[in-house]
């Protein structure tokens, strides 16, 4: 289980701090990809630090799998706090078209040198940040109008640096997804590792699909209902252990001798989560 005891590829994010560090003078902008579903999780701190005064908008991404109205008070808050912030999906192009013009308008300054110059028609340059599996390179392909930048829906894919040229204006710099060294809460790390950021080979499956039905009981218990048939008073009386195998007994799992299959249990609920099968979900609620 992710916990603020477990160390996660602090070389390679050493790695690509020195990379960060040693492009900021070629951006304009640094774009933060967030996850929609766990805001404040899929924010890596080292982020802010690395980039320093360097302007910075972030996106929420994988829009369309979160819930709507949480999203909303997730946008809200960073408004209330000064942040550009937009909500994007890269598959149904929710808010792709506002990415330009805010990043237009936090660059106006820049923007005007240049024209003064006559520099009309430079392209401004982005870097892009964020967690592996966060949908940096889609973004990015989804804005070029190609698949330029490779991307899969699992952690890890894209491992080096990569200049993306774009039709609106702006060259992306796409940069490896990366952890940080640990984390402070234990609730964080399984966020990351019920959303896919961190790989399912290195994590006990079991008990993160344990957290996922518990967390299901607390924000959606309508949708456990509906999807795997668990009664309020199941919910009610039910540990997470108890949920997590009455998910298996109603979907059928069983292995001889009628005892659940907890390997594949696991794997259904985390894929139909990932998958948008169980429903539009966030895991973290904003505390207004």
């Amino acid at each position: 289980m992710p916990s603020q005891t477990v160390q996660w590829f602090p070389g390679h994010m050493a790695k690509t701090r020195r990379v960060m560090q040693e492009c900021l003078s070629q951006v304009d902008i640094s774009i933060e990809i967030l996850d929609a579903r766990i805001p404040l999780s899929s924010k890596n701190p080292e982020i802010k630090k690395i980039l320093g005064q360097k302007p910075i908008i972030s996106l929420l991404s994988k829009a369309s799998m979160a819930d709507k109205s949480a999203t909303e008070l997730w946008l809200e808050d960073c408004r209330r706090r000064g942040v550009p912030c937009l909500a994007v999906d890269s598959v149904t192009g929710e808010g792709i078209r506002d990415i330009m013009p805010l990043v237009q308008s936090l660059l106006k300054e820049k923007i005007e040198r240049y024209q003064s110059k006559g520099m009309t028609g430079r392209h401004l340059r982005a870097m892009v940040v964020g967690i592996p599996n966060v949908g940096k390179s889609t973004l990015i392909n989804r804005l070029a109008g190609a698949k330029k930048a490779k991307a899969e829906n699992r952690p890890g894919v894209t491992t080096v640096k990569q200049w993306v040229t774009t039709e609106i204006g702006l060259d992306l710099l796409d940069m490896p997804g990366v952890l940080w060294p640990k984390f402070d809460d234990r609730k964080t790390g399984e966020n990351l590792a019920i959303t896919g950021a961190i790989k399912d080979d290195i994590l006990d499956i079991e008990e993160i699909a344990m957290v996922l039905c518990d967390r299901l009981r607390s924000y959606y218990p309508a949708l456990l209902t509906e999807r795997y048939r668990i009664t309020e008073e199941e919910m009610e009386l039910f540990d997470a252990y108890d949920l997590f195998q009455r998910v298996g007994k109603n979907r059928g799992f069983l292995m001889s001798g009628g005892v659940v299959d907890e390997r594949r249990t696991a794997r259904t609920l985390l894929e139909e989560f990932r998958n948008l099968k169980i429903g539009r979900i966030t895991l973290e609620h904003c505390n207004r």
